[in-house]
């Protein structure tokens, strides 16, 4: 089976496409990705026999903890790691082509939010900053570049300088972008308020055990009540995924179109369930197409008849995941 190109899986026209393209690729990574592979043998499944992509059995994410996850034989280019707690195991995700992961979030920001150039990105995320590997950065760092706005870059601790920048920002009326891990978000405003209304305020999730857990609308009303906007935009991604879901208020993400969020019943693994109703979250992501595009991840979602999914938490006795989001 024939490996998809950038152009076939960044460019398709409708659902049809999503699904031809989505069962090639399954057919490609059952053949060549030997974790994948071990793991559809285990199952007793006949590749040849999947027809649909209900039927495509989902590699549970801890694999990329135990595993090295690769399709291509190629060396890794970059290899991303999640963040954890000292002593918890963490994730790796193995790139051989670096480039598809730029091509899908760059895409992906234009198509929810425009060309990068017309923004000036500001990033508050010192817990991500201060290790090495995190692919939040790697997009972030990329973003901050494009927009070619001398006053984008990072903020580490230094939030009577991000203060500055934002009054800047203000007085200009130049669309700003400032994308934060949660904590350092409320850190900022516990001691800084601004009313930028134009401002969008992005957040990624994870506490990194600097703050007590916030239910959403508790967090998302104090965050609007310190930087004076009116909703607070969401990333969902994970360091195992080379593609991210948006939020543009209320928890509500939407996938781009080589993405998409299915889920399972929280009792078997191999049933699905309908629309509306809580499951496991199951991600397609055409993007990992040197790793594994077929993810059972150990978040609580709901998935909506439009496509759009909301995250509800997560299973018990799972580790807490770098990008968590939080419980709603």
């Amino acid at each position: 089976m024939i490996q998809p190109d950038k152009q076939q899986v960044f460019t398709l026209n409708d659902e049809q496409d999503f699904i031809e393209t989505t069962l090639q690729v399954f057919q490609h990574q059952a053949a060549n990705c030997g974790v994948y592979k071990e793991f559809i043998n285990g199952l007793k499944i006949v590749t040849a026999d999947i027809e649909s992509i209900e039927q495509i059995p989902f590699l549970p994410v801890e694999f990329f903890k135990s595993h090295t996850v690769v399709t291509s034989t190629k060396p890794d280019e970059v290899v991303f790691t999640s963040s954890g707690t000292t002593g918890m195991i963490t994730s790796s995700h193995y790139v051989t082509d670096v480039s598809w992961y730029e091509e899908s979030f760059r895409r992906a920001f234009n198509l929810f939010y425009g060309d990068i150039k017309d923004y000036n990105v500001l990033a508050l995320l010192p817990s991500y900053l201060e290790r090495e590997g995190s692919s939040l950065i790697y997009m972030a760092q990329d973003l901050i570049t494009q927009s070619g706005n001398p006053n984008s870059g990072f903020f580490l601790y230094n939030h009577e300088e991000l203060y500055k920048v934002l009054q800047v920002q203000k007085q200009a009326n130049k669309p700003t972008l400032l994308i934060g891990v949660t904590f350092a978000l409320l850190d900022f405003i516990d001691n800084y308020k601004i009313d930028f209304p134009e401002l969008i305020v992005m957040e990624t999730g994870g506490m990194k055990g600097r703050r007590k857990e916030m239910i959403r609308e508790e967090l998302h009303a104090a965050l609007c009540a310190g930087f004076g906007v009116n909703a607070i935009h969401s990333e969902y991604g994970m360091t195992e995924l080379l593609s991210q879901a948006y939020s543009k208020g209320e928890g509500i993400f939407n996938c781009p179109p080589w993405m998409k969020i299915i889920t399972r019943d929280t009792n078997d693994p191999f049933t699905l369930v309908g629309a509306g109703k809580t499951g496991g979250v199951n991600i397609v992501d055409l993007a990992n197409i040197n790793s594994c595009s077929f993810i059972a991840t150990q978040d609580l979602g709901k998935v909506y008849e439009d496509g759009s999914f909301e995250v509800l938490g997560r299973f018990d006795n799972s580790d807490i995941r770098g990008c968590n989001l939080l419980v709603s």
